[in-house]
Formats: C-alpha cells, structure tokens, sequence
C-alpha cells in the first residue's frame, strides 16, 4: 500500500462519506436494522449514530481498512450499540451460516472486487427471516449521465479506493438469490455520475 492509499485516501473518503446528502441517505436507511447486525464496509463507522438501541444487540463491522477502522473505533466508542471489528472484505465473512437478522451495506457494493461472491456470503450468514438493507450508488438510467460514467470510470477507480460508477445495484442484489422487497432509486444533490442512489431492502 503506497502513500496516498494509506495517508491520504482514508481522509478523502471520510470527509465524501459524511456529506449532508449521504447522510441523509444513512439516515433512511440505517435505523431499520435489528437483532444481531452485519455492516459490510463499515468504513470510519458512519453508520454506528443511526442504529436504534432498542432494536439492535451487536454491530460487526467488516471492513479491510485498518485506517479506517481507527476512526470508526474512535465513533463505535460514543456509539449507543456494541460494536465488534473484523478486518476482512464482504468476499469472506468468518461466521456461521444462518447468524444475523441484518446485512447492512451502504456506500460499499462498488468498491468490492468480487462483489458477486460478496452478495452470496450475505445471503448465507443472513438467517431465513432476516433483511438485507442497502444503500449505495450506481448505474444511472439516462444516456448522457451513463455515457459520463463509462467514461469516467477509466480513471475513477484509481484515485477512489476502487470505487466503481457503473454498477447495476439492483441486478447484483438479486443475482444472488436476494428478493427485493423495497426498492428506491434517485438522484441525490451532488455530481450527477457520482449521485444516482439505489436504497431498500431484500430478503433471502
């Protein structure tokens, strides 16, 4: 890892992370979760204000960044939930199949490398009655917003953490078996190749 993924990259992407707008976003979203709670890329821990104490027991964050691990543990913390770290991508989840009520990924499916195999780790560690709660961004639906991100995405991923504007959120969600339940989709404020959201929940 050289000096900008180590140094200077976390910072970026706390400080893009925690815009007004994607806050927002978590906010719709995040307080959903219930029971025993996996956050997929749980980054600098963004997420860790908006879960409900009364719904939640535990939070397991996953996340391979240890960078940002420091700052999340800094928010777990003040965090009104337990919080426990695991230092792993969503392609290899350490636990048993069936354990979790929730699978909670936001701001996430577009930087795994094999996000396929992601989405089929969540749906095993998922229980049968639990929910899969998304929120991430992805492939926009008018021409000239996509044509922009093919374009972009040449050089995108280089200087974003691996971040991916062309992803088809919804088609990857259910490719892996998931069932949408809810399902939204929207501009939010900011660069439009950067701004189109998908948000909702699936179930196994």
């Amino acid at each position: 890892m050289g000096f900008y993924e180590h140094n200077v990259l976390p910072i970026l992407l706390d400080f893009a992370m925690r815009q007004k707008p994607i806050m927002k976003q978590r906010e719709k979203i995040v307080p959903r979760a219930r029971g025993k709670v996996l956050e997929i890329g749980i980054g600098s821990g963004l997420n860790l204000s908006f879960y409900d104490p009364k719904k939640v027991e535990t939070v397991w964050g996953l996340d391979p960044s240890l960078e940002l691990q420091k700052r999340a543990r800094e928010r777990a913390a003040r965090a009104r939930v337990g919080v426990e770290f695991v230092g792993l991508s969503g392609e290899q989840i350490p636990i048993e199949d069936a354990f979790f009520d929730t699978v909670l990924v936001t701001y996430t499916l577009c930087t795994i490398p094999d996000v396929e195999r992601a989405l089929s780790e969540m749906s095993r560690v998922l229980k049968p009655d639990g929910e899969l709660l998304f929120c991430e961004h992805g492939l926009a639906p008018d021409a000239p917003v996509e044509r922009r991100q093919q374009s972009w995405n040449r050089w995108w991923p280089k200087i974003a953490g691996g971040c991916n504007l062309t992803r088809r959120i919804p088609e990857l969600v259910q490719g892996a078996g998931f069932e949408l339940r809810e399902l939204n989709a929207a501009y939010i404020p900011g660069l439009k190749p950067l701004a189109y959201n998908y948000w909702g929940v699936a179930a196994r």
